[in-house]
């Protein structure tokens, strides 16, 4: 055990010192009077951030690591990610803001960068040559009026992944599908085919769950955006915002799933029934295909605990006319600098540059992997993990609440991974090139901040009752009209006339 502790030790020693070095050997780390340090002496930088897991201990290695390597003496307060918005609302209310905090895009904050309470960083961010290599897309997507006023937490635009059972495709002879129609063949085979060969009716070829029609990860819009529809919504040629389920396109995948209800070849219990229910079904071999946001490897290793023979496999999403997919908002929050405690233009580059050199290689290794010798190790071309439990508890705190983009930037050697693994990311990866981006993510509407998921809700029931059958086509028309008439056409209307005025800035 002494010997374990002073292997460790020993690494943590050479970390900081290799850091340390680094910052004195690097003009561009170590920062000028413009740089996070502000000179010799480490700048004071407070943070408030979300906590992930255990609040990690003071001066623990990777905070230590941050510290030397940004020359900062950072200060990290970590508020429970369940009263995490409250606690931040209660802070800005009462004026008591550190130098940097992370926000979630809610109409609160939004209003509250309204309000000038925070920088505007849009225009400083070319000086900073890891954030502005970043895609302008993570930028967009929390731009309050054009503007934009923190760093993303950066996460995949395109997550959306096709994992499927390739044993079953196999020995079915299907293909991926790509069309409406090829949905509804591979799920008849897949339901009806008994693909597990057990002689038994228990099999479904798609599983839809409770939120199929909501949020980013809508299954709905996945399907119907491969198909050519729009991402939530659409601006037609006059310029008005069309909802995406006044598109033919989300039509017709509507009516895909009105068929495989009635056909019994999805669950009849979709309306009702928890993601977490879908995810226990596919991982118990009872399921073929699913959309997901994950990754097939993960679903893979559990699957083989049930079923040994079972092999998954990873697609892209296509539709007809090739690949395409709904854009995500591509942040799990963002960075802010508020003006309350960070008074000048000066200091306001003094924290951009310690966020910029987070995104260092050293940095973007650190956050990403860990301490070398405890949490990974190098094996010539890739990099293996020692101690993923250690990682989870030490590195995941900060992996979660500072900007990185995983193996995809500024690090040198990949993770060893299987090959599902990295085709799994590498098609995420890709997927940046193909998103369609909803263009009414950051517009302002009054009705929406009043009673936009009202409206949401009474759109997603009447999808609902299409696809069980309890309305007709001219059911579903008549709901449509409701929801135009309760606020619906307002809400595009306001939408326009943002959208309008976003475009004259």
């Amino acid at each position: 055990m002494k010997k374990k502790q002073a292997a460790m030790t020993m690494s943590t020693v050479l970390l900081l010192s290799s850091i340390l070095a680094a910052c004195g050997g690097d003009k561009q780390a170590q920062g000028d009077k413009q740089g996070a340090a502000g000179g010799n002496a480490p700048y004071p930088l407070t943070m408030v951030v979300n906590q992930v897991g255990e609040i990690p201990p003071k001066d623990n290695e990777i905070e230590k690591a941050i510290k030397a390597y940004t020359n900062t003496d950072l200060q990290i307060q970590w508020i429970p990610t369940s009263s995490y918005d409250e606690k931040v609302n209660v802070m800005i209310a009462s004026n008591e803001l550190p130098k940097l905090m992370k926000l979630n895009y809610t109409a609160t904050i939004v209003g509250a960068l309204k309000s000038d309470i925070f920088w505007e960083i849009g225009p400083y961010l070319k000086d900073y040559k890891n954030l502005s290599a970043q895609n302008q897309q993570f930028y967009d997507n929390i731009s309050v009026n054009g503007k934009i006023y923190g760093v993303p937490l950066f996460r995949e635009l395109g997550r959306a992944v096709i994992h499927y059972r390739k044993d079953w495709f196999d020995a079915a002879g299907v293909q991926v599908p790509k069309t409406l129609d090829d949905w509804y063949n591979v799920i008849k085979a897949m339901t009806q085919g008994d693909p597990d060969k057990n002689s038994k009716n228990d099999t479904y070829g798609f599983m839809l769950d409770k939120k199929y029609n909501q949020d980013a990860a809508s299954t709905l819009t996945r399907l119907s955006v491969a198909q050519g529809g729009p991402n939530k919504w659409q601006v037609d040629a006059s310029g008005s915002f069309v909802p995406e389920f006044m598109t033919t396109p989300f039509f017709d995948t509507m009516k895909l799933f009105r068929k495989l209800y009635e056909e019994k070849l999805i669950n009849q219990d979709f309306a009702v029934v928890d993601a977490t229910e879908i995810d226990k079904a596919y991982e118990s071999g009872r399921t073929a295909i699913r959309i997901s946001g994950g990754n097939a490897q993960s679903i893979q290793d559990k699957l083989v605990k049930v079923v040994p023979t079972a092999v998954v496999d990873a697609a892209a999403i296509e539709g007809p006319n090739g690949r395409r997919l709904p854009g995500e908002s591509g942040n799990a929050g963002f960075l802010a600098i508020p003006k309350q405690s960070v008074k000048s233009v000066d200091e306001l580059k003094q924290v951009l540059a310690f966020v910029d050199k987070l995104m260092d290689p050293q940095m973007a290794t650190l956050l990403v992997k860990g301490v070398e010798g405890k949490h990974w190790e190098d094996k010539g071309d890739v990099t293996v993990p020692l101690d993923p439990a250690a990682d989870a508890k030490e590195v995941k705190p900060y992996r979660d609440t500072l900007p990185q983009r995983g193996e995809s930037y500024n690090i040198a050697k990949p993770m060893k991974q299987t090959d599902l693994f990295r085709k799994n990311g590498q098609i995420t990866k890709d997927n940046e090139k193909y998103i369609v981006a909803n263009p009414a993510l950051t517009l302002d509407s009054a009705t929406y901040s009043e009673r936009g998921k009202e409206l949401e809700q009474m759109i997603s029931d009447a999808q609902t009752k299409f696809i069980m059958g309890k309305i007709d086509e001219a059911g579903w028309k008549a709901e449509v009209e409701k929801w135009k008439k309760a606020g619906g056409d307002k809400l595009a209307q306001e939408y326009k006339e943002a959208y309008e005025k976003s475009k004259k800035k």
